[in-house]
């Protein structure tokens, strides 16, 4: 009878731990999902493309980094971004050392950086002409 209430104890508590475990699962799942569909804010920012790379050791990610417009004789502002579609990763690899105007949302909270490196993901650009004189 004692046996009977400690093999019931084990089945509870590997019951309760199995159940804990699968609503942790859904709940970083659910966070995932949600972080990465609704966006904080999105924006434009314009500057010259200085790098653009395809990163990481298991999760490759494409990340870039943007020099901003600044006053002369002032150092540049460096800004970093992500980028998530594979066609506007390739049409900004081409577009290194231009100056391009691009459209970002931010992502705040992503729990890993196998989705970016940064919590701005761009999604499009365009190459900025400097109007003729």
């Amino acid at each position: 009878m004692v046996q009977e209430a400690v093999v019931r104890r084990r089945g509870g508590f590997r019951k309760f731990m199995l159940i804990a475990l699968t609503a942790l699962l859904a709940g970083v799942l659910l966070w995932t999902w949600f972080s990465l569909s609704w966006s904080y804010s999105d924006g434009d920012r314009a500057g010259v493309l200085l790098k653009f790379s395809k990163k990481g050791w298991i999760c490759k990610t494409y990340e870039g980094q943007l020099a901003l417009y600044v006053v002369g004789g002032v150092a540049p502002q460096l800004w970093d971004f992500s980028v998530r579609d594979e066609a506007v990763a390739k049409k900004l690899s081409g577009a290194v050392g231009q100056e391009i105007q691009l459209h970002y949302t931010e992502h705040r909270g992503v729990p890993t950086s196998c989705f970016a490196e940064t919590q701005y993901f761009a999604d499009g650009f365009t190459v900025v002409t400097k109007p003729r004189n």
